[in-house]
């Protein structure tokens, strides 16, 4: 109790400080009055008897922090006068305190930003109920994770006792029409339960029901919040409705909650009904999640799956006898490595920013604190401690940090709405949150505190080391070559060896993305759009009807105005062909069927050579008459024949493939298919890949009832749309274009990584670029101001200003370089960190490295140029006399 009684005193008399501040300049008034009345009825005159109770009362303002003292807040009064005189001090030097301002905020800010994303993305825990219990449950083979076959999960289920829910998905998509229009949208295929173990709520209705999970019952949809939002206005009565899903009905039993971002759960879900055809152990295609129960470790829940499938593979040894089970927790399950490598990378990038920074401000106060020698001499002459003057100066630094902090708060919002925006297509997790959260904003205030302390103690240190008899002797004089100024010609130093670390970071990824940027495509990619359209099975399910429909449809779109070709194809450049089937050819022994040779395969119709602008090498393209019944034939790009064909001609050659069945998850007997035309590479992997073997058949001969279109314009890709979408909507109104893009837009967002790591790192290291630039010239001129009276002195005795000018560029220029050679080895070992992330760049790239030198060295100069074209018009007879 007596603690808080004292506690609460002290808090009353902080609260009311100003009235016990009255109370006590009151009660002293009264005792001097009452001593002077006593010397004055001694005989003394008004004004001695006023000075003689002064002496013997004692002095005012000691007293008062005296008592301030006992009122238990006396380091809250130093700590406020502290404060209250470096603001002011600030304040009489605007253009350093913008500097150092300017630059501590872009440090934090870009530092705050880059945490907010890797907070968000890498740390952040799922947005559901206990989701440090949530496991993702993969097949395992040679080490590698893979989706689980249906039988497997269904004995998992079972059999395992480790997981308080074991449930399985399927992703994928799903057409969603009505009588005005058809969209593609994500359906998630759960089973029943799924949604409620995972934790997501539900807003209206109910989750899937048991027998809800079997063949012929399945005809149920629960809405994401976001599509009931969207498409059908956040319908109150919509338990019930009946929607077209793929042209069947499906009857609307509930609504999700909202997701935890915009980019989360924009779909369906509808039960999984696994058919009895479909529970085998050959076929894997389920992603399995489940929840541990109270106290079991991930590893218990190992050691029992792994068991599980060990039983499996013994039962089973024709399927099973390779795979086994494998647990991890749920958390970044899923997170794309090269994702979290480059918030890695930006990451180490904006430390050495925020080092540049600090080392920035710290050189310029220190060049501030050596102006201010005297004043500090004088202040410790009248008896200011060594702590005191500490005190002074890491105030004055922590207020510096403050104001930078909060600006750098504030630029951290924009720098993070950019990352984002520049961040590459359906990279970030759905349930990432991107924003300035609470453990982002204590991380800001201890970036604050940190960077406070790291360019503060240096000048605090040094202004207690002064001695005030020899400061005020020597004045304002002092020397450039003095000792003295080390420690700032090292911090710029310091500061150009972080800085050509950070540039050539900068600089090799933008020389990446130039090089990944002009790349031999093998194609043309301008007036080309394409869509995708996503034909159910049960739509078209014989190759006569698959092949009718897209004949109709080409002959539609190549009869509207503008339309110069179209063609239909499985796949298009950079990524869309079907990779990795096996084949043979003929003539040559088939041995082992897994050590087959592969190829990429896409089937096309005759106009895709001419729509995408591919040129042929040898012999022809496809025609109208490669039809069915017709020979079959086969086109193969360079690699094919470099890699399998190098000595033969390939025209006589024949390609063995087993043959693709519509609807058939089993392949056909294998035919023999005669090459005809070989064409000239295409990056059918990505832009950043040499392009694989790959084989061309005619899309006649093997229809497939999903396709996507291609059509080249005499202008604007985008004004045929429309026309296209009508004449598609009159053939089919369940039908949706999906995925329209043009070619431009594809070869953009194959290169998004590239474009992400240039843009930000290239932005970084511009920014380090500035900071190191201010940097030495505050030095310089620092070192010029010193340096007045002894460059008049030069110049008195005949010195030219030619020479002054290349003794203080030489003196400037010589920091720079040896700060280069100092981040030397620190930029070779970036460029190993970066090389997983380059294209057509070495770790040691001599052209990033020259130009980066070189910019520097520039920038270097330019600096050293003002200060050192000041020296040489320096007065001497100013100089002379300059204190």
């Amino acid at each position: 109790m007596s603690r808080l009684r004292e506690l609460a005193r002290r808090l009353r008399m902080l609260m009311h400080r100003h009235e016990f501040d009255a109370d006590l300049e009151e009660e002293m008034r009264l005792h001097l009055e009452l001593r002077q009345q006593e010397q004055i009825k001694s005989g003394m005159p008004s004004e001695d008897a006023r000075a003689a109770a002064r002496r013997r009362f004692g002095n005012l303002t000691s007293m008062k922090e005296k008592s301030h003292l006992a009122w238990g807040w006396g380091w809250f009064e130093q700590f406020a006068r502290d404060l209250c005189h470096g603001l002011r001090m600030l304040r009489k030097s605007p253009g350093f305190t913008c500097a150092a301002v300017l630059t501590l905020a872009l440090g934090i800010g870009a530092n705050t930003a880059i945490f907010s994303a890797v907070y968000g993305v890498v740390i952040q825990p799922l947005p559901y109920p206990d989701s440090e219990r949530l496991v993702a449950v993969w097949s395992t083979a040679q080490g590698n994770r893979n989706e689980v076959a249906p039988a497997d999960y269904l004995d998992w289920k079972r059999d395992n006792i480790v997981l308080q829910g074991l449930g399985a998905m399927n992703l994928g998509s799903v057409t969603l029409s009505d009588p005005n229009s058809a969209e593609q949208v994500q359906v998630g295929r759960t089973t029943p339960g799924f949604l409620a173990m995972i934790g997501i709520p539900m807003t209206v209705g109910r989750d899937f029901l048991p027998d809800e999970g079997e063949p012929g019952k399945d005809h149920v949809v629960i809405l994401s919040y976001e599509l009931w939002r969207d498409r059908y206005g956040a319908l109150q009565d919509i338990l019930g409705l009946q929607i077209r899903l793929d042209g069947q009905l499906y009857t609307v039993v509930g609504v999700t909650g909202p997701a935890p971002t915009e980019r989360g759960r924009q779909g369906l879900f509808t039960p999984l009904a696994l058919k009895p055809d479909q529970i085998n152990r050959d076929s894997r295609w389920l992603l399995v999640q489940g929840r541990l129960k109270p106290g079991v470790t991930i590893d218990q829940a190992n050691a029992q799956m792994e068991s599980i499938a060990q039983r499996i593979a013994k039962t089973y040894p024709r399927s099973s006898a390779a795979w086994g089970a494998r647990v991890e927790f749920l958390h970044n399950d899923f997170l794309s490595r090269d994702l979290r490598s480059a918030l890695l990378l930006l990451m180490g990038a904006v430390g050495f920013l925020l080092l540049i920074a600090c080392a920035n401000v710290a050189s310029l106060l220190l060049a501030r604190g050596a102006s201010r020698q005297r004043e500090v001499a004088v202040r410790a002459s009248l008896g200011a401690t060594g702590g005191q003057l500490f005190r002074q100066f890491l105030t004055e630094s922590l207020s510096l940090g403050v104001i930078g902090g909060t600006l750098g708060v504030a630029l951290a919002w924009v720098l993070l709405q950019a990352i984002v925006w520049l961040m590459p297509h359906d990279t970030l997790p759905s349930e990432s949150k991107l924003t300035l959260q609470v453990p982002v904003l204590l991380f800001t205030l201890g970036l604050t505190l940190f960077g406070s302390l790291a360019f503060g103690c240096a000048p605090a240190w040094r202004a207690t080391r002064l001695n005030p008899a020899e400061t005020l002797k020597e004045g304002a004089r002092s020397t450039g070559g003095s000792s003295r100024d080390g420690l700032l010609r090292s911090l710029v130093v310091v500061e150009f060896a972080v800085a050509l670390i950070l540039l050539t970071g900068g600089g090799l990824a933008v020389r990446s993305f130039w090089r990944v940027a002009h790349v031999n495509l093998g194609f043309r990619a301008d007036h080309v759009l394409t869509f995708f359209l996503p034909m159910p099975q049960r739509r078209l399910p014989h190759a006569e009807q698959i092949s009718t429909f897209y004949r109709g449809l080409l002959q539609e779109i190549d009869a509207l105005p503008g339309v110069a070709s179209s063609a239909v194809s499985e796949g298009l450049p950079l990524g869309n062909a079907r990779l990795g089937l096996p084949f043979s050819i003929a003539g040559e022994a088939v041995g082992d069927p897994a050590a087959r040779s592969k190829a990429a395969l896409n089937m096309i119709t005759p106009g895709f050579i001419q729509t995408l602008g591919i040129r042929m090498a040898r012999g022809r393209a496809f025609t109208d008459q490669d039809a069915s019944g017709g020979e079959p034939v086969a086109m193969v790009n360079q690699a094919f024949v470099k890699q399998y064909l190098s000595h033969v001609d390939p025209l006589t050659q024949q390609i063995l493939l087993e043959q693709l069945i519509p609807g058939s998850p089993q392949p056909g007997p294998r035919l023999a298919w005669r090459i005809v035309g070989v064409y000239q590479d295409v990056r059918n992997v990505d832009a950043r890949n040499e392009p694989s073997p790959e084989i061309d058949l005619p899309f006649w001969q093997s229809p497939s009832p999903s396709a996507l279109v291609a059509v080249r314009t005499a202008g604007d890709p985008a004004s045929v749309r429309s026309a296209i979408a009508s004449g598609l909507h009159a053939m089919d109104p369940d039908l949706p274009m999906d995925e329209v893009l043009t070619m431009d837009q594809i070869v953009s967002r194959s290169i998004d990584s590239e474009r992400f790591d240039a843009a930000l790192f290239g932005a970084f290291s511009g920014i380090g670029l500035l900071l190191a630039t201010v940097g030495i010239y505050g030095v310089m001129a620092f070192v010029v101001a010193q340096r007045t009276h002894e460059i008049g002195v030069r110049m008195a005795l005949g010195a030219l200003p030619g020479k002054v000018l290349a003794l203080i560029l030489r003196e400037g220029m010589a920091l720079a370089l040896v700060g280069l050679a100092a981040g030397l080895a620190g930029s070779l070992f970036v460029g190993r960190i970066m090389q997983s992330r380059l294209f057509g760049v070495g770790a040691m790239d001599a052209v990033s490295f020259g130009w980066v030198a070189v910019l520097l060295l520039g920038a270097a100069l330019s600096a050293c140029f003002v200060p050192a074209r000041r020296a040489t018009r320096v007065d001497p007879m100013v100089a002379l006399r300059h204190e």
